[in-house]
């Protein structure tokens, strides 16, 4: 093995480019004719939602580096700088795929399956234009701000990611123009539904009618010109965990910030006057890099709008309702089922029921003394924090760590925060300068043999909302190993009490990469020595340098490695003498794929662990992790099916290039298999007690396309 061919930057991705490849692959189901037309649109959706997300984050972030000079390279050998020069063409080209895929496919078939969205309101008759004009009088008009500028008003505080209009207006009086915007309200539905003239179902978008009508904002003014825009500004929070006396309040101050954090992109209509843009590029103070003409309605986030609109269930996937969980019984105590045995769950296949079901027992259970749990994303309606508050006023010992700096969670864990202090609970915000992302509970019991410790460990939040549409595994355990190491990741995150050892779990930043790289390697020894040697990894992303160093050395050792991958993926698969023995696939389906899963063969001993963290350096070395062992023999089978029904996907799963590029699989002489849909099946099939289909132990093997 030549260990300089390790150390050689192409043989690396960039981690912000390997997530627009992972966008890419969103924007392609969304133009998938095989897909049905609704399905579409949601995905073109949420690839506009991600690159929201990615601009006000991590191109936020890579230009206050460039800001404050940092030429650090990463692991692709790319500064600060040479990373924006290559992701900012790239975020140009991506925009004009979303809008391309919108004009030329989407709209059009969505108006040949029944529905029109009307792009101009010239486009209306009479009767649509008459009952258009009476909505913004009656609905629109009192809830508009016409905010002109001038000399003694200046340009108002535009929030990030609202969408506006903005115009040039002339004073007929002064003879002078003058720049003037309007916020499109949030409060209002920006799709509004028109009166039918035929079959087909016609909307229009609220901006579209506020633009018409902008004359009567404006009375003693002639309207010039009026084009919608959108800022995206610096939403990355910066907080000093060691001086700030109350982190509560601390992130409190901090997202108030998000209002008026610089300003990283300008979205305007491609046909915007140019006087119009020079006047806001100059009051909004943004580079020319910084602006995206876009052919088409700004933020296709509405789009998700669109999608939940009624009489289109035919052109939807039907929506599938989580199945009760095979080997529970709602009608016995949850305890002494977990006591049993422990039970595995595979969200959203089945349901979260029994986790929420696990704390609300708690919480009435006289013979329970206390229950832990930590918190990172939750509900708007949370359940779980409802049967936390319960357990509280019912005198149990209840302590929830909320991590407050789970982003755009903030003030949503805030409230819920503040809720469970005043009923009673002890709420504790973590360990200074490290998120808390693991996923833990902890039900302390007293039973007529002592005190009894039943823990459930998770891949997922405790949110029962993203539990219907994320994948996620989950185990409720008895083993009193398990229920040791729980106790001492409690006392750990409230009392700063690190154990020395631990009995089961792998926790992080201190002892789970040191763990996973041994597992790696010892592989790679097995591999050595003439031994099967074989990897399975799931995870949503993979960019840690160590880890992926690890990886290729297993690979030259003879380790065969199969990752599956969601989004971002600094390895690169397939390269000739450094990941021959690796692939990688990531799969895009209507479900989001969650569960971090890691398999090691053992020589036979098969090690199988799950839990909260991906193989990322903020994962591994930033935050409190948890990852956990599947120990018993049957969940053991149970989760070897899921990794392999998942490589066997050839209907949803693109497969990474030695270039570090994506493609979907020939489908000419496989067998048609979406992993997604197979576990949807299998959980009606055993909630109907039929013959629950299995998948061979045997592994799935690897064609010369792969």
């Amino acid at each position: 093995m030549d260990k300089k061919l390790l150390e050689k930057k192409e043989n690396y991705t960039n981690r912000e480019y390997s997530w627009l490849l992972f966008n890419y692959r969103i924007i392609n189901e969304a133009k998938d004719k095989n897909i049905p037309l609704f399905e579409r649109i949601k995905f073109l959706s949420i690839s506009a939602s991600n690159l929201d997300e990615f601009f006000m984050i991590r191109v936020a972030s890579l230009i206050d580096l460039v800001h404050a000079d940092v030429r650090k390279k990463d692991i692709a050998g790319l500064n600060p700088l040479a990373q924006l020069e290559l992701i900012i063409p790239e975020m140009k080209k991506m925009i004009n795929s979303q809008y391309s895929s919108f004009n030329r496919s989407l709209l059009p078939a969505l108006e040949t399956n029944g529905l029109k969205i009307v792009k101009h309101y010239e486009e209306l008759t009479d009767k649509q234009a008459e009952f258009v004009d009476q909505y913004f009088e009656k609905e629109v008009y009192p809830v508009l701000t016409p905010m002109a500028v001038d000399s003694s008003r200046p340009f108002p505080l535009i929030s990030n990611k609202t969408l506006n209009i903005g115009a040039l207006i002339h004073d007929k009086k002064k003879n002078v123009i003058d720049i003037a915007t309007v916020q499109v309200p949030s409060v209002l539905n920006r799709i509004v539904q028109l009166p039918q003239t035929g079959d087909a179902k016609e909307i229009i978008l609220l901006e579209e009618i506020i633009e018409k009508n902008l004359s009567k904002l404006f009375l003693n003014y002639e309207i010039v010109c009026a084009h919608p825009y959108r800022i995206m500004r610096n939403a990355d929070l910066a907080i000093d965990e060691e001086d700030a006396a109350d982190l509560l309040k601390e992130i409190e101050k901090q997202i108030k910030k998000r209002a008026w954090g610089e300003v990283i992109k300008l979205e305007v209509e491609d046909t915007m006057d140019k006087r119009l843009l020079k006047a806001l590029k100059k009051q909004l103070n943004v580079s020319e890099n910084a602006i995206y003409p876009i052919n088409g309605p700004l933020d296709l986030t509405f789009l998700m709008k669109v999608y939940g609109l009624e009489g289109f269930d035919k052109l939807k996937v039907k929506k599938y309702i989580p199945q009760p969980v095979q080997g529970l019984n709602n009608e016995e105590n949850i305890f002494d089922q977990i006591k049993r045995k422990d039970i595995l769950l595979h969200h959203p296949y089945d349901e979260f029921t029994p986790v929420v079901d696990f704390i609300r027992q708690a919480a009435a259970d006289p013979n329970v003394l206390a229950i832990k749990q930590t918190l990172y994303r939750v509900s708007g309606n949370s359940p779980i924090v409802a049967a936390l508050a319960n357990a509280a006023e019912n005198g149990k010992q209840v302590t929830v760590l909320v991590e407050l700096k789970a982003r755009f969670d903030e003030e949503n864990n805030i409230i819920w925060a503040k809720k469970l202090e005043k009923a009673g609970c002890h709420v504790i915000y973590g360990l200074v300068g490290l998120k808390t992302h693991s996923k833990i509970a902890l039900v302390i019991r007293r039973e007529e043999d002592g005190i009894k410790r039943y823990v459930h460990l998770g891949t997922g939040n405790y949110n029962d909302i993203t539990a219907k549409l994320y994948t996620d595994m989950g185990m409720f355990t008895a083993s009193d190993l398990i229920g040791e190491d729980a106790t001492a990741v409690f006392n750990m995150l409230s009392g700063y009490s690190e154990p020395p050892t631990w009995n089961k779990l792998l926790v992080a930043p201190i002892w789970m990469k040191d763990r996973f790289l041994s597992l790696i390697q010892r592989e790679a020894e097995n591999a050595k020595q003439g031994k099967e040697a074989r990897i399975i990894a799931k995870m949503n992303s993979l960019c840690d340098p160590v880890i992926i160093k690890a990886l290729y050395e297993a690979s030259c050792a003879g380790v065969k490695i199969d990752l599956i991958v969601r989004g971002i993926c600094c390895l690169k698969a397939g390269v000739k003498n450094v990941s021959e023995n690796i692939t990688v696939r990531s799969l895009v389906g209507n479900f989001l794929e969650h569960s971090r899963i890691f398999y090691f063969y053992n020589d036979g001993f098969e090690d199988i662990y799950m839990g909260s963290a991906d193989w990322m350096p903020r994962n591994l070395d930033k935050r409190v992790e948890i990852t956990f062992p599947v120990e018993d023999v049957d969940l053991k089978q149970k989760v070897i099916e899921i990794l392999q029904v998942q490589l066997a996907d050839t209907l949803k799963a693109h497969v990474m290039q030695p270039d570090g590029s994506y493609e979907k699989l020939d489908l000419r002489g496989r067998d048609r298999l979406e992993a997604q849909q197979y576990f949807c099946q299998c959980a009606l099939e055993a909630n109907k007690k039929e013959e629950n289909k299995t998948v061979s132990r045997v592994f799935v093997p690897r064609t010369k396309e792969e």
